[in-house]
């Protein structure tokens, strides 16, 4: 699994001018997967997020989760972070999962996540055209892959 972890002031995911999650403080997630992907990736990665130390401190530190400062959280699916761009202008995505193995991958990490966090997550809608509306707060960007575990 790859994410794309960004700490923001505000998220919202629309689909067909619909707002379908919205959130104020918190982290925006943009969740990648590929047929590798299992329970043990879904399980570690919930749980490097909810607990990664992005927020700051009252000293300015980035010292505190997003459980600390009880912030929220939006998953957005995105294929196209296991883009493959090694030969050509055009981009392979060869590596991402198919529907029928992404969808359950991806809603099992969002319940993983919302028990980690304690409450309900936001979500976009898999497959759907979706246009994701963020202010990133610092700017703070954080990439994960499970297969690359650092």
């Amino acid at each position: 699994m790859r994410a794309v972890v960004q700490r923001v002031t505000r998220a919202s995911v629309t689909v067909d001018n619909k707002v379908i999650s919205k959130i104020e403080h918190g982290l925006l997630v943009l969740l990648g997967v590929e047929d590798a992907d299992g329970e043990e990736d879904i399980e570690w990665l919930s749980k490097k997020i909810v607990n990664l130390r992005i927020f700051n401190d009252e000293a300015g530190v980035m010292n505190r989760s997003v459980l600390d400062v009880d912030g929220n959280i939006i998953v957005v699916s995105q294929f196209t972070l296991h883009a493959a761009t090694k030969k050509g202008n055009r981009p392979s995505y060869i590596k991402a999962s198919k529907p029928e193995i992404a969808i359950p991958v991806y809603e099992n990490f969002i319940k993983c996540v919302e028990q980690e966090l304690g409450k309900k997550v936001g979500a976009g809608i898999f497959g759907a055209d979706m246009k994701v509306d963020l202010l990133n707060d610092g700017p703070v960007t954080i990439l994960i892959d499970t297969k690359a575990r650092e």
